[in-house]
């Protein structure tokens, strides 16, 4: 799947080392739940995002397309086909933050999803302290619904108030 110059592929055991050093990045780590201390577990990672079979998640790995650099992951989780909702996460490397990667990546994602499964909603959640990811929700044309107070727990080991957006299927013109 392609974006611009960005190309969604799936993750392969070659990206460890990639996944290692961005998940350890400060700012990757105080906002997603996914620690790994080493290529170990950053192998076993990725076969958990890899293995679709569950059909409840699907994660891709976003690569620039023009230096075939690994920059960020892309994801749809909680992905519930009888009431057709799924929710969206991501992160982006530090070479690669603001070059419109994240909401380039979760747009693509999203058509896709709209097109290729069952859902009408795709929520986005994120810590309210975190301005970067509302400006890729904004970007990626969500609508902010409101704020879960003290909803999740991140990497710093605090319950964080988190804003939650949508994006309907009607939202976005979709190419079939």
């Amino acid at each position: 799947m392609r974006w611009g110059t960005l190309l969604l592929r799936p993750w392969s055991a070659g990206d460890a080392s990639v996944v290692l050093t961005a998940l350890n990045d400060p700012e990757i780590a105080l906002w997603n739940a996914s620690a790994v201390r080493t290529v170990e577990e950053a192998t076993d990672w990725i076969v958990r995002r890899a293995d679709w079979s569950a059909g409840d998640h699907v994660s891709l790995a976003v690569v620039d397309s023009l230096s075939g650099e690994l920059v960020g992951s892309v994801s749809l989780h909680q992905i519930d086909h009888e009431q057709g909702d799924a929710e969206i996460g991501y992160w982006t490397a530090p070479a690669a933050r603001g070059r419109g990667v994240a909401s380039g990546a979760v747009t693509a994602l999203c058509r896709w999803a709209f097109l290729q499964l069952p859902i009408d909603r795709i929520e986005l959640c994120h810590a309210a302290d975190n301005p970067a990811s509302a400006r890729v929700a904004a970007k990626a044309g969500f609508t902010q619904e409101g704020r879960l107070r003290q909803s999740y727990r991140y990497g710093d080991g605090r319950k964080h108030d988190e804003l939650l957006w949508s994006l309907l299927r009607g939202d976005l013109p979709i190419d079939s």
